[in-house]
């Protein structure tokens, strides 16, 4: 069966996630330090703050920090800020401009379609003509959506195409990323590329299942994909092995577009893993992704599978529609995916320019701005993920943000798209109070930061924006961790 569980799609979603996710591992975290009864005098931090950072050997400097009334825009003087006006790397918290941006200009109820156009006809299940398939930016055209696709193209009474399958990927003005060039890790799905025609989130996935009894571990690859070789079975390690760096283990060669194999073992101890894979090529992706579920649904093609555009005039065989914006958007937010995020930031330039580019999107994000948060420093959005070592906030300007956000329309669903402390997405297992906060983090080699709302004693609701900027950002949660519990505790 195609159909994955949710539990399948949380660990394919923490797969593809940004360096966000950093955060789950990050050394352990600090509790209450005491009761807090005062506000700390402006440029001061307070006591357990000062002590968390030390413990971390982390300047002062290396923080900014800015904690302010949720409802008080412009209104009250912030309960905290120190260094709030610096430009820093925010690392994936710059989702937090991106989705709600798209939340208020787009609408929560938005959806990408993507239509399926046949040309010829069809005779005894056989169409003499091509089959066109255009991308329109839709972020979450998953395995099982594929599926779907395909299916409802054999509704048509279609189970060969007697020419192509060509995917219009037009909608999108993007160049060719090398998904080396950010850190070296071509094959981690967080690197990704966006695409107008983005399938799956140009990953597959294998499923390893031990079998004692036959001394091998099975391996599922999903989504099927033509014209690559995959090994079927891998050996059991011996027994008693520790699960212990599995991944390791296995000695995988994946670089080859055409073929996946291992040698080393697989530990029985590790039970059911899942090891999401970027594509070696990604640019070929769609198109052995397309063919391979086609094939594996019982359809035959005798021509390819290759890109090319929608002919004038023809009028689509129907039409694929995506979740909600605001699903996607919990999907962008809780789990950090890199790529959704780009996909929704372009398509704000797609929905005003009819092409996306990502200056495109840039201009249509500052004006926005600028019409929202007025005279709010404008921020380095880049690529609009996140995932940059250009992108620049100040935490004074996201807070003044999360202010306009907490009275918008939108609030709800922003809010709810947030990782909450101690309970799920990059936040479930930080150590500061449960339930206390809903929050976007963010993760680079040298940043480390949070932004959000926290929950007050009091029942009051704070704006809480704290980015650490430095080669130890890595220790940083615990400093982190002491901010959103002194927050909570308000005096």
């Amino acid at each position: 069966m195609l159909s994955v569980s949710a539990l399948w799609r949380r660990r394919v979603l923490r797969g593809v996630v940004g360096w966000g996710a950093a955060w789950l591992v990050a050394a352990g975290g600090v509790g209450s330090a005491g009761a807090q009864t005062a506000a700390p005098a402006a440029g001061t931090l307070p006591p357990e703050v000062e002590a968390a950072l030390a413990r971390a050997k982390l300047p002062r400097d290396s923080l900014s920090v800015m904690v302010v009334d949720a409802q008080a825009a412009g209104k009250a003087s912030p309960r905290l800020a120190h260094r709030a006006q610096v430009p820093v790397n925010p690392a994936s918290v710059m989702k937090l401009v991106t989705t709600y941006a798209a939340l208020e200009q787009l609408g929560p109820a938005y959806v990408w379609n993507t239509p399926v156009y046949v040309q010829g006809t069809v005779q005894d299940g056989s169409l003499r003509g091509n089959v066109y398939i255009q991308g329109q930016g839709d972020p979450k055209l998953v395995m099982e959506r594929l599926w779907l696709l395909m299916r409802r193209l054999q509704g048509q009474g279609i189970q060969v195409i007697v020419g192509d399958i060509v995917l219009d990927r037009t909608a999108f003005d993007v160049p060719d990323q090398d998904p080396a060039r950010f850190d070296g890790e071509p094959l981690r799905p967080y690197n990704a590329s966006p695409d107008a025609l983005l399938l799956n989130y140009k990953s597959s996935v294998m499923t390893f299942v031990p079998d004692a009894a036959a001394g091998l571990a099975r391996i599922q690859y999903d989504p099927p994909l033509a014209g690559v070789q995959r090994q079927p079975t891998v050996a059991l390690a011996a027994p008693g092995a520790d699960c212990g760096d599995w991944r390791t283990a296995l000695r995988a060669e994946l670089s080859d577009p055409s073929r996946v194999s291992f040698q080393g073992v697989y530990p029985a101890a590790c039970g059911e893993r899942v090891w999401p894979v970027a594509a070696a090529d990604p640019r070929g992706f769609a198109a052995r992704a397309v063919e391979g579920m086609w094939r594996d649904l019982g359809g035959k093609l005798t021509g390819s599978v290759r890109d090319g555009k929608v002919p004038p005039g023809l009028k689509p065989a129907f039409v694929v529609t995506s979740p909600a914006l605001s699903e996607v958007v919990r999907d962008v937010n809780k789990y950090s995916n890199n790529v959704m995020a780009q996909q929704v930031f372009l398509t704000l330039a797609l929905q005003k320019n009819g092409v996306a580019t990502f200056d495109g999107a840039r201009e249509v994000l500052r004006q926005w701005w600028q019409a929202r948060m007025g005279d709010a420093d404008l921020p380095q959005v880049d690529n609009g993920a996140g995932l940059s070592r250009d992108a620049r906030l100040t935490a004074q300007a996201l807070a003044r943000m999360l202010q306009v956000a907490w009275v918008s329309p939108v609030m709800p669903e922003l809010v709810a798209s947030l990782p909450i402390t101690g309970v799920d997405g990059t936040l479930r297992r930080s150590q500061s109070r449960a339930g206390t906060a809903h929050l976007k983090t963010g993760s680079l080699r040298d940043v480390m930061a949070v932004a959000g709302y926290v929950h007050a004693a009091s029942g009051r609701r704070y704006v809480l924006v704290a980015v650490v900027n430095h080669p130890n950002a890595g220790a940083a949660r615990p400093v982190l961790d002491s901010l959103i519990d002194w927050t909570a505790r308000e005096p």
